[in-house]
């Protein structure tokens, strides 16, 4: 029976994974500025949980806390956007598989538990990827450095959420996350203009293919995606859900690869880094497997592979290209812009 709930706790876990694929993508195709973007996504999710779950009673101290880890998601999700407005989708996403490095502090200090050297060791490989991808194109390094300080906040809402979750179903947990991220972010949103300003409106109501797009974003890439993740974290360690959560980058990229021809934007050390993610992901998969604390799923290892072996095809193909180029034309490097 437990291997079974763990079996479904990962299937779970990896349809919240591919779920989040998608947000960089919504972030992309909305053409509302971060702050209006991440407010309208608190408040459409607010009120389709509203919808459905009422106004479920909750004590005081517990509903402040909840609160707080709404706030911190919603400062996540401002400063994610913004790292994709500075950047690209891709660069934005990766930037956020440095969680996992996060996590493996947080976790033991707020849990009180023993610090794992190893755990540490797989994070760490996580953030030799990230160099790697620094280095390719100095234009973007403001955005890198906002996606890592999002990944952080990230990590600390996942391991103060599993914390505070305890006892508080999923959905009442999420409809407070919500209201109480709506409160905190319509706070935070002035201070972040200050440091930030936007050359948009902020005080805006969408519509058209914005509207459609911030209904679908609430309704698939927040409700469904983080109830899967209150549930995921009431049985699985916030490490291993972070960890996993390294394999969000490979899917949007791929699926920024499909819609926005990325990959003619990045160079081979972006794979490089992307490589090193995945291999992060897998080590932690097999390590957690060979332990049997937790019954990883097999299907963890085989993504891994095909997605890393993708980024590799890709990147040859590219380079393949490049030296067709410098074959049948004159100036390749003035032609390419």
């Amino acid at each position: 029976m437990e291997q079974t709930n763990m079996k479904k706790a990962f299937l779970q876990l990896h349809l919240s994974v591919l779920l989040a694929g998608f947000t960089g993508l919504f972030g992309k195709l909305v053409t509302l500025n971060e702050a209006t973007l991440t407010w309208y996504r608190l408040f459409f999710s607010t009120m389709i949980l509203l919808v459905f779950t009422g106004l479920p009673r909750v004590g005081w101290k517990k509903l402040l806390q909840i609160a707080g880890c709404g706030t911190l998601l919603g400062l996540h999700w401002l400063l994610f956007y913004s790292s994709i407005k500075l950047s690209n989708v891709s660069i934005g996403v990766v930037c956020f598989a440095s969680m996992g490095f996060f996590t493996s502090f947080f976790e033991p200090l707020i849990f009180r538990k023993r610090f794992s050297p190893i755990e540490t060791l797989l994070a760490l490989i996580t953030i030799a990827g990230l160099v790697c991808i620094f280095s390719f194109d100095s234009r973007y390094r403001l955005g890198i450095v906002v996606g890592i300080v999002s990944a952080a906040v990230c990590s600390l809402y996942a391991t103060t959420s599993k914390k505070v979750s305890a006892g508080v179903k999923a959905r009442t947990m999420l409809l407070y996350q919500m209201a109480g991220g709506l409160v905190g972010v319509s706070a935070l949103i002035p201070i972040y203009l200050q440091f930030f300003p936007s050359h948009q409106p902020v005080v805006v109501l969408p519509e058209g293919a914005n509207l459609w797009w911030l209904l679908s974003l609430a309704l698939f890439c927040t409700v469904g995606l983080y109830l899967l993740q209150i549930i995921v974290l009431k049985k699985l360690s916030a490490f291993t859900v972070n960890l996993t959560y390294n394999l969000e980058p490979c899917y949007t990229i791929l699926i920024a690869f499909i819609a926005f021809g990325e990959a003619r934007e990045l160079n081979a050390s972006f794979y490089v880094g992307i490589g090193m993610v995945v291999l992060s992901v897998a080590l932690q998969s097999l390590r957690t497997w060979r332990k049997g604390r937790e019954v990883v799923s097999k299907y963890s290892l085989l993504f891994s592979f095909l997605l890393f072996s993708y980024h590799l095809e890709n990147q040859v193909g590219i380079l393949f290209n490049l030296c067709l180029d410098c074959t049948t034309s004159k100036s390749p490097i003035n032609e390419g812009r």
